[in-house]
């Protein structure tokens, strides 16, 4: 299953007539100024791959992220979150689940003010990840169940935050695909319930379609309110939503 909070980046410049046998790119007048099409030439590139590259040199979440120096449009998402709930605060301790390519972790790092004298976040993703100031990253399948020891020993205290962009790899089944990825979910709460400092917050991608019910049932037990918010950010075709628990209550095993 793949743990990835980030989208793919995308090159919002326009261009004339591709290479033989390559994808051209066209300007046309969209609502909000330029419009770029990418037209296909011969069979070199599917229908959907076509769709989702102009929807990328389109975006502007997209072209926001390369010019702000994020590593996807998915960090806004976050961004937009924090900005409405302010979960992140200076010196709190975050774990980001799912965390490539990282932007979540980017995110948390400079929200909580976390350094390399100072670390405070810790991300963990069974793919690669570059790098980043503030941030230890893990490169571990959160699955694996010597995770949440090391993300523990990793971060050093309990964390204030609990993050979680996981979703499981599409299968093109919307059901099949709602399951896997409201398992993680489901994974990544057990989790957060089990670690979080009282007062704590956890912030997870969900898909809409119900069987969330006793997910739902957990978290608002164990924390004072429980939302579901979907940020700007987030594609209005896109069927995900993400579950904000605040203010956990602590007890039975919870961090302390």
């Amino acid at each position: 299953m793949a743990q990835t909070g980030g989208g793919k980046g995308g090159d919002g410049k326009g261009g004339g007539r591709g290479r033989k046998g390559q994808p051209r790119r066209e300007k046309g007048v969209g609502v909000d100024g330029l419009h770029v099409r990418v037209k296909k030439k011969g069979r070199s590139l599917k229908e959907s791959s076509r769709r989702w590259l102009e929807r990328q040199l389109n975006d502007p979440y997209v072209q926001r992220a390369k010019a702000e120096g994020h590593r996807s449009r998915a960090d806004y998402k976050l961004i937009e979150i924090d900005d409405r709930y302010h979960i992140l605060k200076k010196g709190q301790r975050v774990i980001d689940l799912g965390a490539a390519p990282g932007g979540w972790c980017q995110v948390a790092a400079a929200r909580t003010g976390s350094s390399e004298a100072d670390m405070r976040v810790v991300g963990i993703d069974y793919l690669d990840i570059d790098p980043l100031p503030g941030v230890t990253l893990l490169k571990m399948d959160f699955l694996d169940g010597k995770a949440p020891a090391c993300l523990m020993e990793a971060l050093g205290g309990a964390p204030d935050v609990v993050l979680s962009d996981m979703a499981a790899p599409t299968v093109g089944h919307q059901r099949t695909d709602h399951l896997r990825t409201m398992h993680l979910a489901e994974v990544a709460a057990d989790f957060a319930m089990s670690v979080l400092r009282p007062g704590g917050h956890f912030l997870t991608k969900t898909f809409q379609g119900g069987t969330e019910g006793e997910l739902l049932g957990s978290l608002k037990k164990r924390f004072r309110s429980v939302h579901h918010v979907k940020p700007p950010a987030s594609r209005a075709e896109s069927v995900e939503l993400y579950l904000l628990a605040r203010d956990f209550k602590g007890g039975e095993s919870g961090g302390g």
